[in-house]
């Protein structure tokens, strides 16, 4: 099984998606509703549940934006919850499946692709540093390899796209575990024939990483609410905050 690397335009000075046709393929953004209490739990504290959920708010939005300007077919949202203000134009939202995490991924894919039957893509809410040149960048690794797959910097993953979806891969993959991105690129290498790898991410689980993703995106929403926040807590906006 070959492995490549999926190109982040970043590196080489491009900017904004323009210029690009488009690409047969669809975005799913697997998320829940900002509520407080029900998201980014782990922010609390230093941060109030109300402070957490704007947070993820900010960071929801970063990424619907990001996608929204991917010139692929179709943008959905698989959402545990109801949409709000946050939601930009252009996504079909549909409601995510019960169960645990690698249950919800698998049947959100497995929706997107009974919609319409053409490669789907999938990335969380956690990483409101992507950019749309790094989503448009991996997902047209789909048109020549079977899977791209972004490990994310705590040892689970980012994003996760299949041309076709197999919801048996994703299905018993243990979440939130060390070992997580370990066990679904382990099931990727014996499935795929070519498995396309996107750069690491960090996503944002706690204070800290909150400070070191808000550090790479300063001119996202996410930064501009954390240093709002800190700003009004008399905290200084680093990596050692909530340490």
């Amino acid at each position: 099984m070959k492995i490549v690397a999926a190109t982040d335009p970043r590196a080489t000075g491009q900017t904004g998606a323009g210029g690009t046709g488009m690409i047969d393929a669809q975005i799913v953004v697997i998320a829940k509703e900002p509520v407080a209490g029900r998201v980014k739990t782990r922010l609390t504290p230093p941060f109030t549940p109300a402070q957490a959920a704007h947070l993820a708010a900010s960071a929801l939005e970063d990424t619907l934006r990001a996608v929204a300007q991917v010139p692929v077919r179709h943008r959905i949202l698989a959402l545990d919850g109801l949409p709000g203000s946050w939601l930009p134009p252009g996504f079909v939202v549909i409601s995510q499946r019960d169960g645990g995490l690698d249950e919800r991924i698998a049947g959100a894919m497995a929706d997107a692709h009974r919609l319409h039957p053409i490669p789907v893509m999938l990335i969380g809410m956690d990483t409101p540093q992507v950019t749309p040149e790094l989503l448009t960048s991996s997902i047209q690794t789909l048109a020549e390899h079977e899977a791209v797959y972004g490990p994310a910097a705590d040892g689970g993953f980012w994003l996760y796209g299949r041309r076709v979806p197999n919801p048996g891969t994703m299905l018993g993959v243990p979440m939130s575990r060390p070992d997580t991105g370990t066990v679904l690129l382990r099931r990727l290498r014996r499935e795929c024939r070519t498995v396309a790898l996107t750069p690491e991410l960090a996503d944002v689980d706690t204070a800290a990483d909150a400070a070191l993703v808000a550090a790479e995106a300063p001119w996202s929403r996410f930064a501009a609410m954390l240093e709002a926040m800190l700003e009004a807590m008399a905290l200084p906006v680093t990596a050692d905050v909530g340490r």
